[in-house]
């Protein structure tokens, strides 16, 4: 990273480097996060470099707040060989998160409404700032459907092993007969992606762009103005809508945000297929591959089918308590990079 940071320094120097506005701003901003990094780093080794010369010393009194700090460095240490293994260009950023209810009706929509709970709860564990950009409410009970920005560093490398179709086992609680059912919901995660990022270019004129009112369950809140914005890239025929935000300027730059991340997902996915397909290996993505299952009922467990990790304290997990899961994957040797 030093050497990087070197390099980094001699491009900040170039007497003509604002003659490219969004690429100084890039150099700039890589500059600041490796300083950052860099800082964070020599920090730690003067913790352990203190830590150790206080041991040193053999003060029996210090024991137990050395015991402490020692706690500390170990979970700090383990954090940071996570973090290592996040080696993706957007792993370090932002996300956006999206949760769709699937097959099961009422069931599914009441599923996504609790997996968006569970993903809140885990952002506010991990002290990330959340914010709902898209929210569709289901006609009876939970949402079709919820769109997240989730800012933080690392967002998007640790919410990227929780991509794919989500199970849930339980005894209904809309089935008047109490019986057991069976719902889907699948799990977006995409980075965001700055509008200056050259990896993705978008032409306003493969936009087109519709305003209309939000829709809402009545009362007070009803929008009066048509401030809800629809966006369609052309090209691709993705459509992306915002519609939580008063203002039609504010939906309009989420929508944006949320456009971008799509179409790098897209650009990644046709390379991951083409490289697949030439490896002979690729296989369609069905919606009943779900990578993790919840059950509630007969038994409580929660268990990851790419890793096999399994908790028994179900409610924990749906309380937030995710990062088992996420490290197992991440840990993976066959975990997709």
């Amino acid at each position: 990273m030093e050497q990087e940071l070197k390099e980094y320094q001699k491009k900040a120097e170039q007497p003509n480097l604002w003659n490219d506005p969004d690429t100084a701003k890039q150099v700039m901003k890589k500059l600041a996060d490796l300083r950052d990094e860099i800082d964070s780093w020599h920090n730690l080794q003067k913790r352990i470099q203190d830590t150790l010369e206080l041991v040193e010393l053999g003060d029996e009194s210090l024991r137990k707040e050395l015991e402490s700090e020692i706690s500390d460095l170990e979970k700090e240490l383990k954090q940071r060989e996570l973090n290592i293994l996040l080696s993706g260009p957007y792993d370090k950023g932002n996300a956006l998160l999206a949760i769709h209810a699937g097959a099961g009706g009422v069931d599914s929509m009441d599923w996504a409404a609790m997996l968006e709970r569970m993903y809140l709860r885990w952002c506010e564990r991990r002290g990330y700032e959340t914010e709902i950009l898209d929210t569709t409410e289901g006609e009876e009970a939970g949402i079709k459907s919820v769109t997240i920005a989730v800012n933080g560093r690392y967002a998007y490398g640790y919410l990227r092993p929780e991509k794919g179709v989500h199970r849930l086992v339980r005894l209904s609680p809309f089935d008047a007969a109490h019986r057991r059912h069976t719902s889907f919901a699948l799990v977006e995660v995409l980075p965001e992606i700055a509008s200056e990022d050259p990896e993705i270019q978008i032409n306003p004129d493969d936009l087109r762009i519709d305003i209309f009112r939000s829709s809402s369950a009545g009362g007070q809140n009803v929008q009066k103005n048509a401030t809800a914005v629809r966006i369609t890239h052309l090209p691709t025929g993705i459509v992306v809508a915002c519609q939580n935000e008063r203002s039609q300027m504010q939906n309009r730059e989420n929508a944006m945000r949320v456009l971008r991340a799509r179409l790098y997902e897209l650009k990644r996915a046709e390379q991951e297929k083409q490289i697949t397909e030439l490896r002979g290996e690729y296989t369609k993505a069905e919606w009943g591959s779900q990578i993790r299952s919840y059950v509630l009922h007969p038994y409580q467990m929660v268990k990851d089918h790419r890793t096999e990790f399994e908790v028994g304290n179900a409610q924990a997990v749906l309380d937030g308590e995710l990062d088992g899961f996420i490290e197992a994957y991440l840990r993976s040797p066959t975990r997709k990079i």
